[in-house]
């Protein structure tokens, strides 16, 4: 079972406690499980930044190989390098020993006994010095943090719109429920006042005959008021879990919020500024302007991939393998150096440029698609806004006519009691007077749906 918030009041029957929309919005954003789903897609973004920055991890590599038959060393080799990618102009920075001995070695390689140390660098200055793909790769992953970040807020929006909505269909439920259950009583209370006076004959029996088919009818209508009410109250507890995710039910004696002045919720709204803040921050205009600033750098990089392959390696050279005295001529120093250049180019790059076309394409398609979204958000806003100012309206004639129609019932049991009406029109008055309080209760219904709905379609959610 759920608990009741501090601000729970008894109300009508006794045990009966207020279950507030504050008491739903706090178990509903703490336990349910789409939002605790909704809360790993942040951290999935980054997981995703985490692996991106991997590619500038610094990497050890060593091998080490021997040959000796026929008791001649053919070789002996031991190469090892740290390697470690720098984010200045996509370069790598080389610290290196080899130890190359042995009758068969290469010349080129040959070392002597000592080895041969060296330190420096390899640099990109064409394809690669401006962007590459691991930098290309790191960007564009903490740009999907951001756009993670803006589903995460459209998934907990629609779960909150979904409960405000169950919970407004509950409150009808109920309150139909309750103006039934009274035309009920007010039936028994008149049959059995008439069955009497019909014992003593001072009521023709008729009218018992007419108070008993509008007792039953009447009956039957709460039969069927309170399956409603039931099923109302289990769709309601589908948004309820607690914080270890546990389903939770509606506590029988919770009765919804009886307080039906929505100018206090709605104080300080205000339409255009509504509207303004959704073009900016509305979870599906962020989500498109990620996905814009995703496809800026994966255009960088394609046209970086339209330049030659041009890399410059070299490395200062020493014969050394660790820090005792090593003669001049043989130190670190700039006479002593490898050096070397790489250079391809394909002579069309119809690869890259086509990959480079693509993604021009794909940002033409978002610039529309922001631009259709933009007008389709404003519009529904506009719209949920319209339903809500027109069943603000419905409601202030719906509580006119109700007054009216009290008035009208009252009226009928004076004339009644002088013996100038009769039951029908009793009846029929206070049949009315209940189907257009049910009525009202609809209206108020919709009407707060209606407002939780303007604020979801703007891309945010209304809070109590």
């Amino acid at each position: 079972m759920i608990g009741m918030g501090a601000s729970a009041q008894q109300k009508g029957a006794v045990g009966a406690e207020v279950f507030s929309l504050r008491d739903m919005q706090e178990i509903v954003l703490t336990g349910h499980p789409v939002i605790k789903q909704a809360g790993l897609l942040s951290k999935a973004a980054q997981a995703k930044v985490l692996q991106s920055l991997g590619n500038f991890d610094p990497e050890l590599m060593a091998s080490f190989g021997r040959k000796i038959f026929g008791g001649t060393e053919y070789y002996n080799h031991w190469d090892s390098q740290l390697k470690v990618p720098l984010w200045l102009a996509g370069a790598d920075l080389n610290v290196g020993y080899d130890r190359n001995v042995g009758v068969y070695n290469n010349p080129e390689t040959r070392t002597s006994n000592t080895g041969l140390s060296g330190i420096g660098l390899n640099i990109p200055l064409g394809q690669g010095l401006l962007i590459d793909s691991r930098r290309s790769t790191l960007r564009q992953a903490k740009i999907m943090v951001g756009y993670a970040e803006a589903e995460q807020i459209a998934q907990i929006n629609s779960v909150w719109i979904s409960s405000l909505k169950d919970y407004w269909n509950w409150y009808f439920a109920f309150e139909q429920q309750r103006f039934t259950s009274e035309g009920v009583s007010l039936a028994e209370k008149r049959f059995l006042a008439l069955k009497a006076q019909v014992l003593i004959g001072d009521k023709p029996p008729i009218d018992s005959v007419e108070a008993s088919i509008t007792l039953q009818d009447r009956r039957v209508q709460l039969q069927e008021s309170n399956v409603k009410l039931n099923n109302a109250r289990l769709l309601l507890s589908n948004n309820l879990w607690s914080a270890s995710g546990i389903p939770q039910e509606l506590p029988a004696q919770a009765i919804p919020e009886s307080d039906v002045n929505t100018q206090g919720v709605m104080d300080g709204f205000r339409l255009d500024s509504l509207v303004r803040e959704a073009a900016r921050q509305h979870p599906e205009v962020l989500k498109l302007k990620n996905q814009q600033a995703q496809l800026v750098v994966e255009e960088q990089y394609r046209r970086e991939m339209l330049k030659p392959k041009l890399n410059i390696k070299g490395s200062f050279l020493a014969g050394r393998r660790d820090f005792s005295y090593v003669a001049d001529n043989y130190d670190f120093r700039l006479a002593n150096y490898k050096v070397g250049i790489d250079l391809s180019f394909p002579l069309f790059l119809r690869e890259q440029r086509g990959k480079l076309r693509e993604v021009r394409i794909k940002q033409a398609e978002v610039t529309y698609g922001l631009q259709q979204t933009g007008r389709e958000i404003q519009t529904e806003v506009f719209s949920a806004f319209n339903e809500y100012k027109g069943y603000q309206a419905q409601l202030e004639m719906q509580t006119r006519n109700v007054g009216s129609q009290m008035a009208l019932v009252r009226g009928e049991l004076q004339k009644f009691d002088l013996g100038e009406s009769n039951l029908f029109l009793i009846n029929s008055r206070e049949t009315k007077l209940i189907e257009m309080q049910v009525k009202r209760a609809e209206i108020i219904s919709s009407l707060r749906k209606a407002m939780a709905e303007i604020y979801y379609r703007a891309g945010k959610r209304l809070e109590f």
